[in-house]
């Protein structure tokens, strides 16, 4: 029962933390990319399809409602309001971890509110890699089965759970639990990262197993050895915290890795903006997927946060139309110019002087 009390009061802890405190660091590395200018872009604005297509799926725009929360009473309502944004607006939506609910059931309700809201909508389920090699498929298979989901991204977190006070240092088997529910699950598995990026020796392992796509959850936006220090009064792992809060792969350059070694891409991690969805786009990504900057305005309410995804969905568009691309076909094929210390990073070779 503690371990049960303890997952779930973790969650309100990090709502709490991401929107009190500054636990964003790092540069995602989208500063440093320019989408080419189109002077004479021989489109009209209004008439750009932004639809796009991600795992059999069609969506209306690449923009994805990163997994932000669940597993506490108090979290319900968010995950409504960001269902009822996904619905509207033909989006997709990952949950937050649900090892809160699989440890106890009294908790789903902040999970399948989801599906509630959004029968339409394409729906992400949320599981740890370490309770995946740990409780096996079956766990899996109920975090799908709790909100219908069409796919389930397993999440790596290991600079996380090395700050937290009760987190899992073990990663041993992690990849043979990836590989076999990569081979026996009924839906598509997405592999995630919460933070640090995934190199492209990385992304070849994960292709390896039989992703379906990879989420590189890139350096750049919210750390959680950030937030991991908000949480602690422990002096070791406060430091520990402080010292590893840069840590890990700036999105952009993990993005330019892990597209060029296999199949669909998700770029988290730092994405602040429709443009910045756009040059996601033009770098490789299928969808662009953004957390913290709606989870403010989901908690404010529905009209707050209905706005925020507007305003990214109309900066897409411009962006779409600056650049000549009446469609997201059109955008993956726009010319991007790489600056500064990303494209110092993109350029050099893997294990390179």
């Amino acid at each position: 029962m503690k371990r049960k009390i303890l997952t779930s009061s973790r969650k309100l802890d990090h709502i709490r933390i991401c929107c009190e405190e500054s636990v964003e660091t790092g540069c995602s590395g989208f500063d440093d990319v320019i989408l080419a200018h189109d002077a004479l872009p021989e489109c009209d604005m209004d008439s750009i399809d932004t639809g796009t297509r991600f795992l059999n799926t069609d969506l209306s725009s690449p923009l994805f409602i990163a997994a932000m929360t669940g597993g506490h009473p108090d979290t319900l309502e968010i995950n409504r309001r960001l269902a009822r944004a996904a619905e509207r607006y033909g989006i997709g939506m990952g949950v937050g971890s649900q090892r809160a609910a699989l440890e106890d059931p009294a908790l789903e309700g902040s999970f399948t509110v989801v599906r509630d809201e959004a029968p339409h909508a394409f729906l992400c389920a949320n599981l740890g890699v370490v309770q995946l090699r740990d409780h096996g498929i079956e766990w899996a298979e109920r975090a799908v089965e709790m909100i219908d989901a069409q796919a389930i991204c397993i999440h790596l977190n290991f600079l996380q759970e090395a700050i937290q006070p009760e987190g899992d240092h073990n990663a041993v088997g992690c990849l043979q639990a990836l590989r076999e529910v990569c081979e026996e699950f009924r839906c598509p598995v997405i592999v995630k990262e919460t933070g640090c990026g995934i190199s492209a020796e990385a992304a070849l392992r994960i292709w390896g197993a039989g992703a379906a796509a990879i989420d590189i959850g890139g350096l750049g936006g919210t750390s959680w050895a950030a937030v991991e220090c908000f949480r602690t009064d422990d002096r070791r792992l406060t430091s520990l915290g402080g010292h590893f809060r840069g840590w890990g792969i700036p999105t952009v350059v993990s993005l330019c890795e892990a597209a060029m070694s296999g199949g669909q891409v998700i770029a988290t991690g730092g994405l602040r903006s429709g443009s910045d969805i756009a040059k996601a786009v033009a770098l490789g990504a299928t969808l662009g997927g953004m957390a913290l900057p709606f989870l403010k305005p989901a908690i404010e309410g529905e009209d707050a946060l209905f706005e925020v995804i507007e305003d990214t969905l109309w900066q897409l568009r411009v962006a779409m139309f600056l650049t000549g691309s009446g469609s997201i076909q059109e955008l993956r094929n726009t010319r991007t110019y790489l600056t500064g210390k990303t494209r110092e990073m993109c350029h050099r070779p893997a294990g390179g002087d």
